[in-house]
């Protein structure tokens, strides 16, 4: 029975040997041996970080053109070019990335409990979202560190990843495997693209910057001495550090949480250092720039508006077209702002640096006259930015104006020193409340007038201008009437203007703040020279056609209406940004309005659609709100060098001497606490601060650009 039993088994096995061999036979596809070749180039780290399931997966695909020559991000370009020599096929650029880490917490950040289990961040993930305060910070325990193939990333003395640039491929393991997603694998494109999110770890400085500038890094590399890292960091979301270091309104130091603790940091102060380290080097920091993608885009409007968005399309591979009726680039930088406060020679550098990327600049062409948009459709360009910006002064609106000596303050500004070359004896009047009506005034005292007189209809604390400039004004001798609104002009004979009738106002308690006139106020002003500085506006009639037809939206404070979070117009492919949508505001705003447009351009023309993030950081995080901070150390600001009052009413000269020294700018960037959204460990911060050396400045290497 047992030798039966063993004879039908032994059977059975040669049948189905006889069976397999034959099916092998007729079966058997043959390996194509590009498989075996391209495998053997491939570095065999199996990291993943193609999405094939090893080396041999990967090299599969290849063959099979299911995936690209460059598929192995550990591998690099010399690795992509052998495996494209051996597929026949042309390499295609592919955007060098790299891990970057978004928590600045480590120690500093609060405990809820102590967590004493297994040392993996993923399981204690699993206990009540982990055991930080901040539920979007790094939890410390290093599990990206243990799964990183290339030993490119280690836990430091903060308790953070650090991710070394060099080292690091780009796998993804890292990111993979951090629960609360603080790890992402970014490239140039997806930095420049990025905006604010809820989720991100936003210091209070950045939230409230227009730019969205990562105001903390920056501070923190220029404490490490790597200024050119400082200066490329400002340069992802804001061309302009020169011109911003200079006239920026700067709402991120207000917001700075040292103010709690002493004075905010001088932040930018610090981005004015930077600019003027690259001026004084005599070579620009190199900006990298996306290979050209074809893409046309026209630009109507050199301010920052349109020099932001000309930017930002530039570094993103398309091909920008800028369209000035000026002479000279620059909008209201150039020809709007006085030399004491933004000199010429800056705004040069900051085009220069700009037209340098290979920006085109048409000039001394109007839109509504010398083009439309009919003409650019057929000139090939597939998107347009308007950003003509508001250059128009608004008349006074009492009787009597229309008469000599009465002037718009953006013909005053930008005769300034060419028609307008002296005041000597002149009795100004300046209406207006603002940055142009301080910079309207300013002027006219260098000019030598005789008296300079504001009427403005607000109190002081409610005035749009400059905290500071209206200080300087002041200390300048500028008389400045509180609460007072223009009645009539009285003008002589000849039709000169001698006097403007004024009425004061008053605040009314019982109205809860409302003001209204003193009765019998009425006041005349000695004046020869009347210079209207009220809200500017922007002239729309160049988006109306001969036939008076618009094809698009006005908002009722009479700019040019567009989707708040795509900038997008009524005209699918027109978008906006600037004083010609915001009305009158900051360059810093413009620039960030710009960024904000040339996103949406470059997906509309890319994919046909404009991704807005639905966790979009639209106002403070309530939770990044402190009432104090205990730890800092007392480290004085940096004091700015002035010209004497006496000296500057008398000149153009730029009102502040150069910039910060480097032991300067290296003590005011230790007076950072380096925030984070959420939590602060006072005494830890205080620990770390107080045991970290100071770095000494090092000038880094940079080459010079094209």
């Amino acid at each position: 029975m047992i030798f039966t039993t063993a004879m039908v088994l032994l059977g059975l096995g040669l049948s189905a040997a006889v069976i397999l061999a034959a099916a092998s036979k007729f079966l058997y596809v043959k390996e194509d041996p590009r498989i075996e070749k391209v495998k053997a180039i491939l570095p065999g780290a199996n990291c993943g970080g193609c999405g094939y399931p090893g080396c041999a997966g990967a090299a599969a695909a290849v063959v099979a053109g299911t995936a690209p020559a460059d598929v192995c991000v550990a591998g690099g370009h010399e690795t992509a070019q052998k495996v494209a020599d051996i597929m026949g096929a042309e390499l295609t650029y592919r955007e060098p990335r790299v891990a970057e880490v978004r928590c600045t917490g480590g120690r500093r950040a609060a405990d809820l409990y102590i967590y004493e289990g297994a040392h993996d961040c993923r399981a204690a993930a699993m206990l009540y979202g982990g055991g930080k305060q901040c539920a979007l910070g790094c939890l410390g325990l290093g599990s990206c560190t243990t799964v990183c193939p290339f030993d490119a990333i280690h836990m430091g003395a903060d308790n953070l990843p650090h991710v070394n640039p060099e080292k690091c491929k780009a796998c993804g393991r890292c990111a993979e495997v951090c629960p609360g997603g603080i790890i992402s694998i970014v490239g140039m494109t997806a930095r420049l693209l990025h905006f604010n999110a809820t989720s991100d770890c936003l210091a209070p400085c950045r939230q409230k910057c227009p730019a969205e500038i990562n105001v903390p890094l920056y501070i923190h590399q220029i404490r490490k001495g790597d200024l050119v890292a400082a200066l490329l960091t400002i340069k992802e979301r804001n061309p302009l550090p020169a011109v911003c270091g200079r006239v920026c309104l700067h709402p991120c130091e207000n917001s700075c949480r040292r103010n709690t603790a002493d004075h905010g940091v001088a932040i930018n102060r610090l981005q004015r250092y930077l600019s003027e380290w690259e001026m004084n080097s005599g070579a620009r920091v190199p900006i990298l720039c996306a290979p050209d993608s074809g893409h046309k885009i026209a630009v109507v409007g050199g301010g920052p508006a349109g020099l932001s968005c000309a930017y930002f399309l530039r570094r993103l591979g398309h091909h920008p077209v800028i369209f000035e009726a000026m002479a000279q680039l620059g909008g209201m930088l150039r020809y709007g702002i006085p030399e004491y406060r933004l000199p010429k020679q800056v705004v040069d550098w900051e085009m220069g640096s700009i037209l340098e990327l290979g920006v085109e600049a048409r000039m001394q062409v109007k839109f509504g006259r010398d083009f439309d948009l009919s003409s650019l459709e057929a000139e090939g360009f597939e998107a347009v930015f308007l950003g003509i910006g508001a250059w128009t002064t608004p008349p006074l609106g009492v009787p009597g104006e229309n008469v000599r000596g009465v002037i718009g303050s953006i013909d005053f500004l930008d005769h300034v020193g060419t028609t307008i070359t002296t005041l000597k004896g002149r009795r100004v009047v300046v209406v207006g409340e603002s940055n142009t009506a301080m910079d309207t005034a300013r002027s006219s005292i260098r000019l030598g007038a005789k008296s300079v007189t504001v009427i403005c209809p607000c109190i002081r604390k409610e005035m749009s201008a400059n905290k500071r400039d209206i200080d300087r004004a002041m200390e300048e001798g500028i008389q400045i009437l509180f609460l007072t609104v223009p009645r009539r002009v009285v003008s002589n004979e000849a039709g000169m203007v001698t006097y403007l009738e004024y009425i004061r106002m008053e605040t009314n308690n019982e109205g809860k703040g409302q003001v209204v006139t003193v009765p019998n106020s009425e006041t005349l002003i000695d004046t020869d020279l009347l210079v209207a500085a009220l809200e500017r506006k922007p002239d729309l009639s160049c988006i109306y056609d001969k036939e008076n037809n618009c094809r698009f939206e006005i908002t009722r404070d009479q700019t040019l209406a567009a989707d708040e979070d795509t900038l997008q117009t009524a005209v699918p492919h027109v978008f906006t940004a600037g004083d010609m949508h915001t009305g009158r505001a900051s360059v810093i705003k413009a620039i960030g309005g710009g960024r904000r447009a040339a996103r949406s351009i470059h997906y509309n023309i890319t994919e046909g659609r404009i991704p807005v993030p639905e966790n979009l950081q639209r106002k403070v995080i309530p939770e990044s709100i402190l009432r104090h901070v205990e730890a800092p150390e007392y480290i004085p600001r940096v004091r700015i060098q002035e010209v004497p009052v006496e000296v500057r009413r008398h000149s153009f000269t730029e009102e502040v001497k150069g910039s910060i020294t480097d032991v300067q700018a290296l003590l005011e960037a230790n007076r950072c606490l380096r925030c984070g959204s959420i939590c602060y460990d006072h005494k830890a911060a205080y620990d770390v601060e107080k045991n970290t050396p100071t770095p000494q400045i090092t000038m880094t290497e940079f080459s010079l650009s094209p």
